[in-house]
């Protein structure tokens, strides 16, 4: 069994990814340290947001289709996890 090397990131995709991720998790991040209860809750669902853009860039930048999956299941469990908290916490909320 031969193992293959990963194909390159295509550098624009990778940098594009970077920015992604600094620009619009950075105040995400600071929302979740900073924010009220409910402000958190929305903090983290764009977190979650952002991660999904991030892989995406990532698989499409280094040509793996199947590496799509990974962010598809993540905004699915994302989402259902936000609802089971916003239902947890509805009161406080």
């Amino acid at each position: 069994m031969t193992l293959v090397a990963a194909p390159p990131l295509d550098p624009a995709l990778g940098w594009i990814s970077l920015v992604v991720a600094v620009a619009a998790g950075g105040p995400c991040l600071l929302a979740v340290c900073r924010g009220s209860e409910g402000e958190r809750l929305i903090a983290v669902q764009m977190l979650s947001v952002v991660a999904v853009v991030v892989l995406n860039l990532l698989a499409v930048g280094q040509h793996r289709p199947a590496y799509i999956d990974v962010p598809l299941v993540l905004a699915l469990g994302s989402l259902a996890g936000t609802l089971g908290f916003a239902r947890f916490f509805g009161r406080a909320l």
